[in-house]
């Protein structure tokens, strides 16, 4: 009898043993994801539930903090109260600093892991970009470059071909212009003054990593700015009215914009009246353009369980067939070369969804300087002042670069 109940008893040990270990198997660790994918959030939120769906240790929980800007300012405030989340998109403008601040774990350790092949898959410009100082802190996900939208059927209308110099820009704007319409928005937005600045020649910051907002070229490409506003055949706007100027842009009240390619789905939802172009950035001197996008970095204070988390979603994320829908919901430039033949179909059916892509092999880093982040500010108030306030450019830019030699 006694040996019968030692054996219930020890089954029943066995039992509520198999259950804790079932539990422990099915506990998850939660990574928190914080990204700026406003227009592509349903595509965002569709690839992280095929990551939780596919796997049994972690758990992806995303949140939208508003734009890059807007994130920005969130990321800094988490860190301070150190509530920040465990995966992080960061702005390649804003990177450097977040490097440089020391808030970002090391994934060298994981780079290891990564077999050879898959490595040399990656385009070197995007992979590179997350290395900061010899250290891995950034992965690749979302790259693109700067285009030039247009509006196809009043370019055709009009006889006019998409400009390809700035100088052709200035004449076709001008073509495009009347007293109710503007062939151009000129937004002030530091990435896109970027490559106007590069094209000709010029770099908005020094070889030694310091301010260069009174160069001749940057007061050049400004000035450019400035006179196409006052000339009737641009309109100003601020980074903050973006959303205005993709109104103003749908409702044909101008027929040319700067942006980035990853901005067409924002034009989608509106029943547009006309065929949309986009076509590649206009040259100067050189024909040249800055990388936009972001990096996936995980935070320092991450735990290991949450840090492999985040890299066993980022390959999630890698994978051909994420990288074939994560392109057609959001036109970001696939980061992987083997993807490209999945996509050809795809690009075929309208040849503007690839100029992003086209300009790839002329497409040069950000400034990676920490205090780029703080330093654009003050260029953008600039020239906000200047396309929207009238100021004098060399002025205004000498004002930005008082600024940002003495912030810290």
């Amino acid at each position: 009898m006694k040996s019968r109940l030692w054996i219930a008893l020890g089954l029943v040990a066995c039992a509520s043993g198999a259950l804790v270990v079932s539990h422990a198997q099915r506990a998850r660790t939660t990574v928190t994801f914080w990204h700026s994918m406003a227009g592509a959030e349903k595509s965002v939120n569709a690839l992280i539930d095929g990551f939780n769906r596919s796997q049994d240790q972690y758990t992806v929980q995303a949140k939208m903090v508003g734009t890059y800007p807007e994130a920005n300012t969130q990321i800094i405030a988490a860190l301070r109260a150190k509530n920040a989340p465990v995966l992080f998109q960061a702005e390649i403008g804003f990177f450097p600093r977040l490097a440089e601040d020391g808030a970002l774990a090391d994934l060298a350790p994981l780079e290891k892991t990564l077999d050879a092949a898959t490595a040399r898959d990656f385009f070197p410009a995007v992979w590179n970009y997350g290395v900061y100082e010899g250290k891995r802190f950034g992965l690749p996900w979302n790259a693109s470059t700067p285009v030039m939208f247009y509006n196809a059927t009043q370019l055709r209308a009009r006889g006019l071909r998409p400009p390809t110099t700035w100088t052709e820009f200035a004449q076709v704007t001008k073509a495009l212009s009347n007293r109710n319409v503007r062939g151009f928005i000129a937004i002030a937005d530091s990435w896109q003054f970027e490559q106007m600045v590069l094209s000709r020649g010029g770099a908005v910051v020094t070889a030694d990593g310091k301010p260069n907002f009174t160069s001749k070229e940057v007061v050049d490409a400004l000035e450019f700015l400035r006179d196409q506003v006052r000339s009737g055949s641009a309109s100003g706007r601020s980074l903050g009215e973006a959303q205005f100027a993709i109104l103003d842009f749908v409702r044909t009240k101008a027929f040319v914009a700067f942006a980035s390619i990853a901005n067409w789905p924002d034009i989608l939802p509106f029943s547009v009246a006309f065929e949309l172009g986009a076509a590649p950035m206009p040259r100067g001197t050189r024909q040249v353009v800055p990388f936009g996008g972001a990096q996936l970095v995980v935070m320092r204070d991450s735990t290991s369980e949450e840090t492999q988390g985040a890299w066993a979603f980022w390959q999630y994320l890698m994978r051909p067939e994420s990288i074939v829908s994560w392109t057609k919901a959001s036109y970001y430039v696939p980061v992987r070369r083997s993807v490209l033949p999945l996509l050809n179909d795809w690009y075929k059916e309208n040849p503007y969804r690839k100029t992003a892509f086209e300009q790839f092999d002329e497409a040069v880093p950000r400034p990676r300087v920490a205090g780029y982040a703080t330093w654009k500010v003050f260029l953008e108030e600039a020239m906000e002042r200047v396309l929207k306030g009238g100021a004098d450019p060399k002025a205004a830019l000498e004002e930005a670069q008082r600024r940002a030699l003495t912030a810290r």
